[in-house]
């Protein structure tokens, strides 16, 4: 793979702000033909930088108003992977990532209320060897980086 260029890292900002921009769109914002512009992004998804295109929904708007983050500790040895496979499905699962410390996992839930969330918790306690959970309900979400 080779290293990004001025042109291809604006070309990303463009797809990360709005992912069904039109190349035309885009190339008059960075100074590239349509054509030009869709080199590119064929060139990016092939050489892996750009793994694909989704929406980015709102919680607010499916009034998934209430948040958590569940810490998860496994019977056993278990891999990534089987951990992903198992909690990918569960559609309150927004974020999974395996963690350093008494915890092998932390999880980031939403949910419409507590009850909602208490039913997320089971289905993921019931997804894969979880030997115990500990969830911490948000209160306040200060700074969230990870959404436009």
């Amino acid at each position: 793979m080779r290293e990004l260029d001025d042109l291809d890292e604006s070309v990303l900002a463009c797809l990360a702000r709005d992912a069904r921009a039109t190349f035309a769109q885009i190339g008059d914002d960075v100074g590239l033909s349509a054509p030009a512009v869709k080199r590119r992004v064929d060139r990016l998804l092939g050489d892996g930088v750009i793994k694909g295109f989704t929406a980015v929904i709102d919680p607010q708007a499916m009034q998934w108003t209430t948040e958590a983050y569940v810490q998860v500790s496994c019977q056993g040895n278990i891999s990534p992977e089987s951990l992903k496979a198992a909690w990918e499905p569960i559609p309150e699962v927004v974020s999974a990532a395996t963690v350093t410390g008494q915890a092998d996992a932390i999880l980031r839930v939403r949910a419409r209320d507590v009850r909602h969330l208490e039913q997320a918790l089971e289905r993921i306690r019931s997804a894969g060897p979880v030997d115990h959970s500990e969830s911490i309900i948000v209160l306040s979400q200060l700074i969230d980086r990870g959404h436009p």
